[in-house]
């Protein structure tokens, strides 16, 4: 079976469109999948880096106290430090009722045996945790040093990250009941954005520095904060929020016992040449020792019921995403580009409001995402639906030059009208133009003169229609069918009409006196017009078309023509067109039953005056 031409496009247009619209909602989806594609998820990263940016909260956190060995605790104190200064400092600080310490500092090498025996007996008996760092990056050999220490026996991985290596303590503090993790795992593009929760090595779990200090001072885990292997870092506060005390001060005792009281203490360095640093969403270089104390915020907002109720942030994205693709799908073939452009830039805009909430309450939902599909409606739907506009467009130009005067073609493109060309009930009128005699015209002639004779003729017909803004309807061998009031509706379409008729005489009798000096016979036009309701638009079939007027009075115009055949007059015009003409004087003729026609109708022709 043969698809119509016309169905076949139309049914490729369709796919296309349908093609493009799954893209849109299928590249969000998949950047939204856990494993998705990596250019997605560092594009969303920016995105949400900028998010954290903004809602960074500058709220004191007084939970927490970080005591950072800085610069001028170094210029005091030179490093590298007796182990005795460390367990001071730790000893001052559990005595001004911190409630736990954690310590960021690897001690993987032994130093004065009896800061080492006193930092031991802290970690054996007292809430102190010490740090010990994993490796997760494959190396030959594998990264070993020190001696690890805690960890939860376990078959297999289960939730915790594996690691490669490690570097631990000396054997000496290896008998601490705390243990916690500083190794991290920045993205690819060198941003810290997610830490192990939970690492696994060689069959045993071990925790991070903060779980473990939860762990330590609190007798239960902390609440799951996501997942329990890689889990994001929420930043919800800036590093204003947390207070930070010189250790020189703590040394000192410069440092109020009540700062310190019922606090969860981390011990670590912001200086350059002991501390280490990392790039993150909030800070291009920040201390290490400052994520630890933001993702033990963060459980401890999860412990105590203060962190944001969990969103379904990639449903939300997805369904985003496909009801701005479902809004697009109806405008954009029937908006103007610049216009679904705008409406595509305001869901973008929608869009960024909405992720600003759903950010702090889904951690793993990729934002930008949507905005990839609307780029990627910008950038292919609205130019394809654009040149189908163009092609729609040229093709309806193309088709009305065919049928139309140019200053109604203006006219069109000037109005409103969606499409012009569609069947619409309009009044018009129709003038039917025939050669009389035509075979006995042609009969003597060669094939070339009749073919000559002929294409003047309608070219007498076809002048004064178009100059008149008439529509051209067809030609019917030697004549033709033209009507006025359609596409665009005309109040003078009857003057229009008969004034055309007018000229087709004039023209018609200047051939036919060019024709008589060359001893030709004489030329006559029969002329019908008539007036009244029809159905204009274009018709036709997947096949072809054509652009014609379907009614009474069209039908009532072809037989006026057939009646000029029995009067002396050239146009014959029916009651519809004698009614509706202003600006010409008619002739009335007299009734007349006409073929089809239940009763006789009132016929009128032009005055001498306008004929002549």
């Amino acid at each position: 079976m043969t698809i119509p031409v016309k169905f076949s496009t139309q049914l490729k247009l369709l796919l296309l469109r349908v093609l493009i619209a799954g893209s849109a909602v299928l590249l969000c989806l998949a950047a939204q999948l856990p494993q998705g594609p990596a250019w997605t998820q560092l594009g969303g990263e920016a995105l949400r880096d900028q998010i954290l940016r903004l809602q960074a909260s500058a709220s004191p956190e007084r939970r927490i106290l970080v005591v950072d060995i800085d610069e001028a605790s170094l210029a005091q104190h030179p490093w590298p430090w007796p182990r005795a200064r460390l367990a001071d400092l730790i000893e001052l600080l559990l005595a001004a009722g911190a409630k736990g310490v954690a310590l960021d500092i690897l001690q993987e090498k032994p130093a004065d045996a009896e800061g080492d025996m006193r930092l031991a007996m802290l970690a054996r008996h007292g809430p102190l945790v010490l740090a010990q760092m994993f490796d997760y990056v494959t190396r030959q050999p594998a990264l070993t040093g020190g001696q690890l220490g805690g960890g939860l026996a376990t078959a297999a991985a289960g939730a915790g990250v594996p690691a490669t290596g490690y570097l631990a303590n000396h054997a000496g503090l290896a008998g601490a009941r705390y243990f916690g993790n500083i190794g991290v795992v920045p993205d690819p593009d060198g941003v810290l954005r997610r830490v192990p929760m939970s690492t696994w090595y060689h069959g045993r779990l071990y925790p991070t520095l903060s779980r473990a200090l939860l762990d330590c001072c609190s007798g239960h885990p902390p609440a799951a904060l996501g997942e329990q292997g890689m889990v994001r870092l929420p930043y919800r506060r800036s590093r204003a929020a947390y207070d930070v005390a010189s250790a020189q001060d703590v040394l000192g005792k410069a440092l109020d016992a009540s700062d310190v009281a019922g606090r969860l203490v981390l011990i670590g360095s912001s200086s350059l040449s002991i501390g280490d640093r990392v790039a993150t969403p909030l800070d291009e270089s920040m201390p290490g020792l400052a994520v630890h104390a933001e993702l033990l915020s963060a459980q401890l907002d999860a412990q105590a019921g203060l962190a944001p109720a969990p969103w379904p942030g990639r449903l939300l994205a997805v369904l985003f995403t496909a009801g701005v693709v479902l809004c697009a799908s109806y405008t954009l073939p029937r908006r103007s580009a610049a216009t679904n452009a705008a409406l595509l830039a305001s869901s973008a805009l929608a869009w960024l409001g909405l992720a600003y909430l759903i950010a702090p309450h889904d951690p793993w939902f990729a934002p930008a995402a949507p905005l990839l599909s609307i780029l990627l409606l910008l950038a292919v739907a609205v130019p394809f639906h654009w040149q189908q506009a163009q092609q729609r467009s040229r093709q309806l130009l193309d088709t009305l030059r065919q049928y139309v005067a140019k200053a109604v073609v203006d006219e069109l493109l000037r109005s409103d009208l969606k499409d012009p060309l569609a069947p619409r009930l309009l009044e018009v009128t129709t003038l039917i133009a025939d050669m009389e005699g035509y075979t006995s015209q042609v009969e003597s002639l060669s094939l070339d003169d009749a073919a000559r004779l002929t294409t003047d003729f309608l070219d007498c017909l076809t002048r004064p229609v178009l100059e008149m803004q008439g529509t051209l309807d067809k030609y019917t061998g030697d004549g033709l069918v033209a009507f006025w009031g359609a596409p665009l509706p005309n109040a003078d379409h009857a003057d229009l009409a008969l004034e055309a008729a007018a000229r087709i005489q004039r023209e018609v009798a200047q051939l036919s006196a060019l024709r008589a000096r060359r001893g030709l016979p004489p030329l006559r036009v029969r002329i019908g017009i008539e007036s009244g309701a029809a159905m204009a638009g274009d018709y036709g079939t997947s096949f072809r078309s054509i652009y014609t007027a379907v009614g009474d009075s069209v039908n009532t115009a072809s037989r006026l023509e057939q009646a000029a055949r029995d009067y002396p007059h050239d146009v014959i015009v029916g009651e519809g067109t004698a009614r509706r003409a202003r600006r010409h004087r008619l002739l009335a003729l007299g009734e007349r039953q006409l073929r089809g026609k239940e009763k006789p109708i009132q016929l009128y022709t032009l005055a001498p005056e306008l004929s002549a």
